[in-house]
This record gives C-alpha cells, sequence and structure tokens, in this order.
C-alpha cells in the first residue's frame, strides 16, 4: 500500500512505530533522524515536531549528516538544471525553485563547480534552494567552496535542518 504524501499531526502521532518512520524518511534519510523522531512522538503540535526535529538532527553526528545528504539529487547536472529551470510552472513546487531562467553559462558553471565540491568534501552541495536562482546558487557554492571540510559539513547540515523543516510542513500539508 501506498502512503498518501501528506497526512495530520494526529494522523502522525498515532501511526505504528514503522509507518511513521516511512513518513519521517521522506524528510530526511538519516536513520539516526528517523529513529528520534518516531521515539518522539506523540507530538502536541507543528511547533513541537519542529523543535523536537531540529533537537534530533542537532544530536546527531557526521555519519547521520553524511547519510542524510546522500538522499539528495545532485544540483549541477546539466541535462536537469536545464530542465528544472525551463518551466516555471514546474519549478513552483519544486525545492530548487526560484528562477524563470538560467544562461547556459550559469548552469554549466553550477554543474563544473558541484563536481568540484563533491571532489573536495566528498558529499553533494547540500543547499536550501527553495526560491533560490540558479545564479544565487552559484554565488553560495562558490562562496562556500574555499571552506574546510568540518566547516562545510556543518553548513551543509545547516541547510539540511532547513530542508527537513521544509518536508515537513509539507507532510503535514502546511506549505
Amino acid at each position: 500500500m501506498v502512503e498518501p504524501l501528506t497526512l495530520t499531526l494526529d494522523d502522525l502521532n498515532a501511526l505504528p512505530a514503522q509507518d511513521a518512520a516511512v513518513y519521517f524518511r521522506r524528510c530526511c534519510s538519516s536513520e539516526g533522524w528517523v529513529s528520534g523522531m518516531v521515539k518522539r512522538r506523540p507530538f502536541l503540535d507543528e511547533n513541537v515536531l519542529q523543535r523536537e526535529a531540529e533537537t534530533v538532527w542537532q544530536g546527531l553526528g557526521e555519519d547521520d549528516y553524511l547519510e542524510a545528504f546522500l538522499g539528495h539529487p545532485k544540483i549541477g547536472d546539466v541535462s536537469s538544471l536545464r530542465k528544472k529551470y525551463a518551466d516555471t510552472h514546474a519549478l513552483a513546487s519544486n525545492e530548487q525553485s526560484g528562477a524563470s531562467s538560467a544562461t547556459d553559462e550559469v548552469i554549466q558553471e553550477l554543474a563544473r563547480l558541484n563536481s568540484e565540491y563533491e571532489e573536495k568534501f566528498g558529499f553533494i552541495f547540500i543547499v536550501f534552494a527553495t526560491g533560490k536562482s540558479a545564479a544565487e546558487m552559484l554565488d553560495i557554492l562558490k562562496e562556500r567552496l574555499p571552506n574546510p571540510r568540518d566547516k562545510e559539513i556543518q553548513n551543509a547540515a545547516d541547510n539540511q535542518q532547513k530542508i527537513t523543516a521544509l518536508r515537513l510542513k509539507k507532510m503535514l500539508g502546511q506549505a
């Protein structure tokens, strides 16, 4: 059976642990985070859910962060970037939305620097991309690329937490 994409907080609280884990895994692929969230139920309201999500995330370590990063598609594949920025209607609901047009030069540079980033740090570039254009993401990537690995893991983890918070809202039908 395929679970619906959204549910109420009461429904989430009432689910058996393994079913709740399915929903949490859609928000973040770190099994440590998923396990922590399942154990912290029931949540009084969405604010408590969001605070607990952040608390669980902050209590995790690098391996958990890297596991979560693996759940993301790369921002930088040239053909997917072209497709992503070609249609503003498709962008409206996409986490990497925010631009109605991106120049080929920006897309090529984003793809090149994404590869450089992954080679340097050993994980893909994680950015809370909602509402950002390709050019803005490129600027952020250029700013973060010189960082040492420990700082960049923290930057990526901070962005992952923002992404997870948005996904939790979407899961509850609130975004």
